[in-house]
């Protein structure tokens, strides 16, 4: 059985991994372009370092829970058969014991170099301009992917999708494209399709079976109900 799993915040957000998003809309305080854009990072380019250095900073503080733990279990069955492809860009799935991650909108723990379009993984902080490893330049960023920005290994993901035996979709909101057609294509491709959330979400009615309820309940349960089925 082919597996992919589509994780969001709310798997991380039991670790106490902020979603940084407010009600109203801001990110700590900031407009989402100001932190999460092209044009926000070449118009202040020191306020857009801080903000994910502090996140990036936060990770020492956060440890995998029980839902990624369970899905670190099931890769232990699986193998290569298991797909987590994930929106979150802490290390929490790796650290929870997963290894066959798709990070589709990068990783805090990497930078990226304009000058050479190299990526190194990265612990510190890059508020400070330090020179590129590979190149030497002073022109790192987050590798996150931004706004306007396309996300990392898209023909993977869609690869992994058509050959999927089941989607599940765990702790995202299915609003943000891409990500929210993943439950489509699957589908299309004769996938059967399960969604764990907190409550239903505005694709709920495109799955084929919903449970509502935490991450950390809901994605063990599943797990352990399907390694007894195997």
């Amino acid at each position: 059985m082919k597996i992919v799993v589509l994780t969001g915040a709310g798997i991380s957000a039991e670790s106490g991994v902020p979603t940084f998003r407010d009600a109203d809309g801001l990110w700590e305080g900031h407009d989402v372009m100001q932190v999460a854009s092209p044009e926000g990072f070449e118009a202040d380019p020191e306020l857009v370092q801080r903000f994910y250095d502090l996140r990036r900073a936060h990770l020492t503080d956060v440890e995998p829970n029980a839902a990624h733990l369970a899905l670190g279990r099931l890769e232990k069955t699986l193998g290569p058969d298991l797909l987590v492809i994930t929106q979150n860009v802490d290390d929490l799935h790796e650290r929870g014991g997963s290894t066959n991650v798709l990070h589709m909108h990068g990783e805090l723990r990497s930078a990226l170099c304009l000058a050479c379009a190299d990526r190194f993984e990265w612990d510190g902080d890059l508020s400070h301009a330090p020179a590129c490893p590979g190149c030497g330049a002073a022109t790192l960023r987050p590798d996150i992917v931004w706004f306007g920005e396309i996300p990392y290994r898209m023909e993977e993901a869609l690869q992994a999708l058509q050959e999927a035996d089941l989607f599940v979709s765990v702790g995202t909101s299915s609003q943000v494209y891409p990500a929210a057609a993943f439950v489509h294509w699957a589908a299309e491709q004769g996938a059967r399709t399960l969604e764990l959330n907190m409550n239903g979400t505005i694709a709920s009615e495109d799955f084929d079976e919903v449970r509502t309820g935490p991450a950390g309940t809901l994605v063990p349960a599943w797990v352990d109900e399907l390694l007894d089925g195997l």
